[in-house]
């Protein structure tokens, strides 16, 4: 592999679970797009310059707007039914190479009717610098169901 090509795909897998603890979904992992704002993040971070912050976060939002590098927010992002932006737990994960890929995993659990259509990281509780989008496919989730997303930012 040559690594002066490094390149950064994201991957993003929801599970969505009934009540019970049965499984009503699982969607597999989905390809994303990175936004051309997270580039400037990524740099920052890895020159540990520009006061940078690191995507901690993921949101959930109903539009199946086609995904675009020049996004900078999800298209409808959700902010209510227990489907908010929550802070992920992070951690390093290994995909070819030893800790070459960052892992966001959050549960919400539904407290209302939504049909999810995207999901994107973020670096900040509101707002923010979006480092990925992807669209999910029409997932309809119901008051009481949990949704468990789990995001993965490989670099190879």
């Amino acid at each position: 592999m040559n690594k002066d090509s490094i390149q950064i795909k994201g991957q993003v897998r929801f599970e969505v679970k009934n009540p019970d603890g049965s499984l009503a979904h699982d969607t597999g992992f989905i390809d994303n797009l990175t936004m051309n704002g997270a580039l400037a993040v990524f740099s920052g971070l890895v020159g540990n310059t520009g006061s940078q912050t690191a995507f901690t976060y993921l949101a959930l939002g109903t539009s199946s707007t086609a995904v675009s590098a020049s996004q900078t927010t999800l298209v409808a992002e959700i902010i209510d039914s227990g489907l908010s932006r929550v802070s992920a737990t992070v951690s390093r994960t290994t995909t070819t190479q030893t800790n070459d890929t960052l892992q966001l995993t959050a549960t919400w659990t539904a407290s209302g009717s939504k049909t999810i259509n995207e999901v994107g990281y973020f670096n900040a509780a509101s707002s923010g610098v979006m480092g990925g989008r992807a669209l999910t496919g029409a997932l309809s989730i119901v008051s009481g169901q949990t949704v468990t997303g789990t995001y993965k930012i490989i670099f190879s």
